[in-house]
């Protein structure tokens, strides 16, 4: 092993959450890029700039939409609300089926070096998703294809889908090839603290098992986004579910025989099942397909135009799941799978809130840019993003509940009460920056409804540079826990940044009621945070919390505590968007209960 790269591991290899020794290499890395990075910044200051200026998407302008006060119709929030909640509810059962998949990973491997190969396995995967851009096709495929179908013209609409398909797909193939032949040295490239060769062995064998999996998760991806296009959600909704249960089963039927390789296999497997469900959807709203190599057709150089930022530029999404899996390099064994554990727990409030929403208001603010109707727009975005404000009270019952959680979630098997502190002692700087990933489902989408995917790539690109050191920082001082803060920084940032420029772009006039509710749930959940753990540590007392049941217990009457407490606020303080979705929630079981 490299002496270097052994230096940085051994100083921290006695606790992934100690700080790292001031003479690691990344340090000086670091050191010697920071002025390079302050340099493009100002060279890039003029262009950024000129970025701020409105735009005139479409026919009308920036200012002359923030003026036109239209209300968004009754019809669309209620097709809003039940978009929605298809999605939650594919989310939350996505979420637990999830939560299922770490669980049957902890059982039987625990949090050691074999589930850390696992995770770095998903590296050169995640590059090849990002380059093609497979997360963002129902972004830049819908605006494309949706102006067809207001036109009366879907079947050119088809064609155009099938110009993408056929033409991305030749390359992705061509990407995958090239990387299941170097997979080798591109693994110790991107995870240079990581172990001796027989665990980078591990990685590559892993890695080429998944790296087949980016093809039909790129069809299955375009294929949704016409199913969105076309408002049908309920099919797209299984794919989440079907991944996962894939590979579920490869870990269940594989994992005694081949251990996490199993669960590599259960990737491609699950990649595959979802393919041939999404194949049926697409179908069922009138999928025209034939390969069509038409490289000239304007519709595809302007898909390309959208996709390039999107391909270059570094998401929140991507750089969370490539820099804590580099960085995590440099942790001991199972700092990696702690960091891994504790993000699936922390990202159930952001999807079921978050995404779910956030995937279902998307074709609405597309089509409110269609009509021109910016101010609309903005009014279905700043009501979003106040009910996604709930997410903070939410994540402060987690913080008080970590240990719990964690132990009811994951301890069993090989997954003792060591891994269990480990994992909730790096949750709770997780759930600290929840809301602004939750938020950050919805701010960038409202760039990319009026056809903008430069201008937010852009800047999150910047943010996330500037976030470089807070991951650096975070690995010395605090270890794992420190890889956590910056994660919360880094997209705290970023939702702030794009969000306060969106606003200046499409003078938002009612964004400060945004930001007041935000800082109002904050202060909230700031002196609610300390009573339910009074409230816990109280009722803790008589009751065992380090057994499965002992745990489920406090868990259930810390939270009971939370509802009533939260119940009592919004009532009194007449907060509307908790006391709406409590009275939404209390009708469907007066609903239930009278059947």
């Amino acid at each position: 092993m490299n002496p270097a790269k052994y230096s940085v591991r051994k100083a921290i290899i006695e606790d992934p959450l100690k700080p790292v020794n001031n003479t690691d290499p990344l340090y000086r890395l670091i050191m010697r890029r920071s002025r390079f990075l302050s340099m493009m910044f100002c060279l890039l200051r003029h262009f950024l700039i000129m970025q701020w200026q409105p735009q005139r998407p479409l026919c009308v302008s920036w200012e002359k939409q923030s003026k036109l006060a239209v209300p968004v119709s009754h019809s669309v929030y209620k097709k809003v609300g039940i978009a929605s909640l298809i999605m939650m509810t594919s989310v939350f059962l996505s979420n637990l089926i999830g939560l299922a998949r770490e669980m049957v990973i902890a059982y039987v491997r625990g949090a050691g070096q074999e589930v850390d190969a696992y995770q770095l396995s998903f590296l050169i995967p995640e590059i090849l998703n990002h380059i093609l851009a497979s997360g963002f096709l129902s972004i830049t495929f819908i605006p494309i294809f949706s102006r067809y179908l207001s036109e009366k013209d879907e079947s050119q609409g088809w064609q155009v889908f099938s110009i993408i398909i056929t033409n991305f797909g030749i390359l992705l193939v061509f990407l995958i090839c090239i990387a299941e032949v170097f997979t080798a040295g591109i693994v110790s490239v991107l995870a240079p603290g990581y172990g001796e060769p027989e665990q980078i062995a591990t990685v590559v064998r892993m890695t080429r098992v998944i790296l087949p999996a980016q093809i039909f998760f790129f069809a299955s991806g375009i294929f949704m986004a016409a199913q969105y296009a076309k408002e049908k959600f309920a099919i797209p909704a299984l794919s989440p579910i079907i991944y996962n249960l894939g590979i579920i089963l490869g870990g269940i039927l594989l994992g005694s025989r081949f251990g996490m390789l199993g669960f590599s296999w259960g990737v491609l497997s699950g990649a595959v099942g979802n393919f041939i469900v999404q194949y049926i959807g697409v179908k069922r709203v009138g999928m025209q397909f034939q390969l069509a190599f038409d490289l000239k057709h304007p519709d595809l150089k302007k898909y390309i135009v959208l996709t390039i930022p999107l391909m270059i530029g570094l998401t929140m999404t991507f750089s969370r799941e490539f820099f804590f899996r580099i960085f995590g390099s440099y942790l001991p064994p199972g700092g990696i799978a702690g960091i891994n554990y504790a993000l699936k727990i922390m990202l159930i409030p952001v999807a079921i809130f978050g995404q779910a929403i956030g995937t279902a208001v998307y074709p609405y603010l597309t089509r409110f840019v269609t009509e021109n109707n910016l101010a609309a727009m903005n009014d279905l975005l700043n009501k979003t993003l106040r009910y996604l404000a709930l997410v903070i009270p939410v994540c402060v019952l987690l913080m008080v509940l970590k240990n719990e959680v964690v132990l009811i979630i994951y301890q069993r098997g090989r997954f003792d009460a060591t891994a269990t502190a480990l994992t909730a002692d790096i949750l709770i700087f997780l759930l600290a920056g929840a809301f602004a990933m939750a938020a950050y489902t919805i701010v960038p989408r409202a760039y990319y409804a009026v056809q903008d995917t430069l201008f937010p790539t852009l800047y999150g690109s910047i943010t996330v540079l500037l976030s470089v050191p807070f991951y650096f920082f975070g690995l010395r001082l605090y270890g794992a826990r420190g890889i956590a803060i910056a994660i919360s920084l880094s997209a705290i940032l970023q939702v702030m940044v794009l969000y306060a420029l969106w606003n200046k772009r499409s003078h938002n006039p009612t964004s400060r009621s945004v930001y007041f509710f935000y800082v109002k749930m904050i202060i909230l959940s700031a002196l609610l945070g300390p009573l339910l753990y009074w409230f816990k540590t109280s009722i803790s007392r008589g009751i065992d919390t380090a057994t499965f049941y002992g745990s489920i217990l406090v868990s259930a009457l810390t939270a009971a505590a939370f509802m009533a407490i939260m119940a009592l606020v919004a009532y009194g303080l007449k907060i509307n968007e908790i006391t709406f979705v409590a009275g939404q929630f209390v009708n469907k079981v007066k609903k239930n209960l009278s059947r």
